[in-house]
């Protein structure tokens, strides 16, 4: 179990990721890599990672660098997910060869006493081997995890506007309080399933903590070991996925859309590009509250919206394919 103690200035220091973090969702779905569990969630992510390891010849990489630095365990080293990813994977891996050489050689030697280290793990203090580890980090989120960056970011941004209502619902309180399933906010601490062998406090003493949810991460929550680093949280976006409308705004439907879709669909399909709820959609469309779950069912099968739960209701939002077809169909004639 984490407990991470807010303090009043913690609570108004509270940031929720924008985009997938690179680093991390390597991490994690390394990790993936490591055991059965959630298999089904990431169905078609399994069938093409094995394909795709062989056709970019990165098997030998996997085996003998990226699993035994990211162990699926108590511990891997805090230096290889710096807080400058979340700028994106340029800075990221930036940051990681700037990493002091003595930092690198005590998380290192955590590695080795906590979980085991390979033994060529020490010449990561020298910026060759570094250099050497980034290009093959790179190499590997080309292949393995930019092909689901779409996705990625269509999840995080449904679970954006789920956190949005919580806020807006119950204020920064209430945001914490439908983080759930993992985490349980009893103010003012909230209390994170863990790795079962850890049990640790967190706190934050005015620092604040920014929240990642993850696409690779799965039922437990990750966070730095180290206590004096920026505070940040990863956790795990629930299977089903959503995602954001970009520049799209709700209102009635442009005639093309009604032509493509019939009248309550794109109604349905212009609501949820400002995230509705089922009982939303109904009201906007006119229908009954089974009627709009059926049409939301229709869309989300197409590929045009989807949903995710958030407490009692679920929450639908578009994919980038729905945004896309709705910018298209509202946009004036040349642009």
């Amino acid at each position: 179990m984490l407990r991470v103690h807010f303090g009043d200035a913690d609570l108004a220091r509270i940031r929720l990721s924008a985009a997938p973090d690179p680093l991390w969702e390597i991490a994690a779905s390394l990790h993936r890599l490591q055991t059965r569990q959630g298999r089904w969630a990431y169905a078609e992510w399994y069938r093409t990672t094995r394909r795709q390891l062989r056709e970019k010849r990165l098997e030998r990489a996997l085996r003998t660098v990226l699993l035994p630095l990211f162990p699926r365990a108590a511990y891997f080293p805090d230096f290889l997910t710096p807080i400058q990813t979340t700028d994106g994977l340029d800075a990221g891996l930036e940051a990681i060869l700037a990493t002091p050489p003595r930092r690198v050689l005590e998380e290192v030697t955590t590695l080795a006493r906590v979980v085991g280290a390979p033994s060529w793990a020490p010449q990561l203090a020298e910026l060759p081997t570094r250099k050497e580890l980034v290009r093959v980090l790179r190499a590997y989120y080309e292949a393995i995890i930019a092909p689901y960056g779409e996705l990625m970011q269509a999840r995080v941004e449904a679970e954006r506007a789920a956190c949005c209502r919580g806020l807006m619902d119950g204020g920064v309180e209430g945001m914490l309080a439908s983080l759930g399933p993992t985490m349980r906010w009893q103010r003012p601490v909230l209390h994170v399933d863990y790795h079962p062998t850890v049990d640790r406090d967190l706190r934050l003493d005015g620092r604040g903590m920014l929240f990642v949810p993850s696409y690779f991460n799965w039922q437990r929550p990750v966070s730095l070991a180290d206590p004096e680093l920026p505070p940040v949280l990863i956790y795990p976006l629930l299977h089903k996925p959503s995602a954001p409308p970009p520049g799209a705004s709700g209102g009635s439907p442009a005639a093309p859309l009604t032509a493509l879709l019939g009248r309550t669909r794109a109604a349905a399909l212009c609501t949820a590009a400002a995230g509705a709820t089922t009982g939303e959609i109904a009201r906007a469309a006119g229908v009954s509250a089974s009627a709009a779950s059926r049409h939301a069912t229709a869309l989300r099968d197409a590929g045009l919206i989807a949903s995710v739960r958030h407490g009692p209701t679920v929450l639908h939002t578009l994919t980038p394919t729905g945004a896309s077809v709705l910018h298209a169909a509202t946009r004036t004639p040349g642009g």
